[in-house]
């Protein structure tokens, strides 16, 4: 069995998910399709949940009946019979008629906040599962809310989701397709949540990591990982493979096609992991998988919304337990370090959530000097095959960027990652200066 998952685009208009009934049972297999809300639809609801949130309840209400409206236009050009457009009228009056009870409840929690923005998946899997019942397929439900759970810490519970799903599949045998929601879970208290915002990625991972699939595909609506962010630099090429480890480097430092979580419960369980593109199906896409093909440098990416912290002690020469006392303050204020750099006398770290920044700053000032922080930076992220024993990587890189100023170099504690911080004024500039300089182009 394999594991599918469309993003919003994909089944944002009535004739993508037509496209996406065809792609899906032209084969003949069975298979497991994960799919997001229609695209706008979680915007949408977060804005009414804001809306309710400051107690502006007619604004909320319009905005719903907005909402409902394209909705009702949808359902039109979806269904083909009466009786199919019937069955998704009713979906559409059963979910909508839960949003609008969430305005009658004061005040509107987060709770509320969390079953509000479950409904854009509710809505999107229900629609397409009863298209597809409508076109004969044989189909089933699968709700997401009976199988994928959080635990305290917001990490999903894969032991859970192995069992439930087991139990549900082996009663369901004869089925051919299966569709379920990406993103939404349970908490430990019961309570609709979810595995934050891009989390459709990470539900189709943790689901082929849990039944073992044959494979997991992400389709979206461009081919593949590309070489470089095709957005800012303008020759880019869709990288034909990658290992876990590269992909997963190039998600979280900023490839937008996938979420950085996807990749984990995928290498955990041995599951390749294809990304596909819906507008041009028969593309070979990209493949992650645990061994690849040799390539010396294989993609560049790039995180905004850094902040770096210099840190200064004399009190470093010669001891030791002063980065224990530095990183102890991180863990406290749970703040991830993204780059970190050493010197003697200093220590140079940079953060994407500036969240807790004046308490780590305020920790850190008591035990070392602290510089004038640096915001508005980017890390670009170099990915590829740089071995201990292969020479000349780093010269490439530095002569790429000879012309743009670099505030932070990390290299040597992964084998398949360079990462350089740069001002974010700089950060186009720096793509397209090392696509020129790292990627042969005719």
């Amino acid at each position: 069995m394999q594991v599918w998952k469309f993003g919003g685009t994909s089944v944002g208009k009535p004739e993508r998910m037509h496209s996406i009934r065809n792609l899906i049972t032209e084969d003949g297999q069975r298979k497991i399709v994960v799919l997001s809300a229609l695209s706008g639809t979680t915007n949408a609801l977060i804005s009414i949940g804001e809306s309710l949130k400051a107690n502006n309840d007619s604004e909320a209400i319009e905005k719903i009946d907005s909402l409902y409206a394209h909705y009702q236009a949808f359902i039109k050009d979806l269904y083909k019979t009466q009786e199919g457009y019937n069955n998704g009228q009713a979906i559409v009056d059963k979910e909508f008629s839960f949003i609008r009870s969430l305005v009658n409840i004061k005040p509107f929690t987060i709770k509320q906040d969390k079953e509000i923005v479950a409904e854009g998946e509710l809505l999107s899997t229900q629609m397409f599962e009863a298209y597809l019942r409508e076109e004969g397929v044989s189909s089933t439900l699968l709700p997401a809310l009976d199988f994928m759970l959080i635990d305290a810490d917001n990490e999903p519970v894969l032991s859970f989701t192995e069992e439930k799903l087991s139990a549900m599949l082996s009663q369901l045998s004869d089925t051919q397709i299966f569709i379920t929601q990406g993103f939404i879970c349970r908490n430990p208290r019961g309570e609709v949540d979810n595995l934050k915002r891009g989390g459709s990625d990470y539900t189709a991972s943790l689901i082929g990591g849990a039944i073992r699939a044959e494979e997991i595909q992400i389709w979206t609506d461009i081919d593949g990982m590309h070489n470089n962010d095709p957005r800012i630099v303008k020759r880019t090429f869709p990288v034909r493979e990658l290992t876990f480890e590269e992909a997963a480097e190039l998600a979280y430092f900023g490839a937008k096609i996938l979420h950085p979580s996807t990749i984990t419960p995928a290498k955990m369980r041995g599951v390749p992991v294809r990304l596909k593109n819906t507008m041009e199906p028969n593309a070979y896409g990209t493949l992650i998988a645990h061994k690849t093909t040799e390539s010396e440098i294989k993609a560049i990416a790039a995180k905004d919304g850094i902040t770096a912290i210099y840190i200064h002690s004399t009190r470093m020469l010669n001891a030791y337990g002063f980065l224990t006392k530095v990183f102890e303050i991180f863990e406290k204020y749970k703040t991830p370090v993204d780059m970190i750099t050493t010197s003697e006398v200093s220590v140079a770290v940079t953060i994407d959530n500036p969240e807790h920044l004046a308490d780590i700053s305020a920790a850190l000032s008591q035990i070392a000097d602290l510089e004038e922080h640096d915001r508005n930076q980017s890390i670009i992220c170099i990915v590829g095959d740089f071995k201990a024993d292969k020479a000349g990587v780093a010269l490439k890189v530095i002569e790429a960027m000879k012309d743009i100023p670099i505030r932070m170099i990390a290299y040597g504690a992964s084998e398949h990652n360079i990462s350089l911080l740069v001002d974010t004024k700089d950060k186009n500039a720096a793509l397209n200066a090392l696509n020129e300089g790292l990627f042969k182009f005719e």
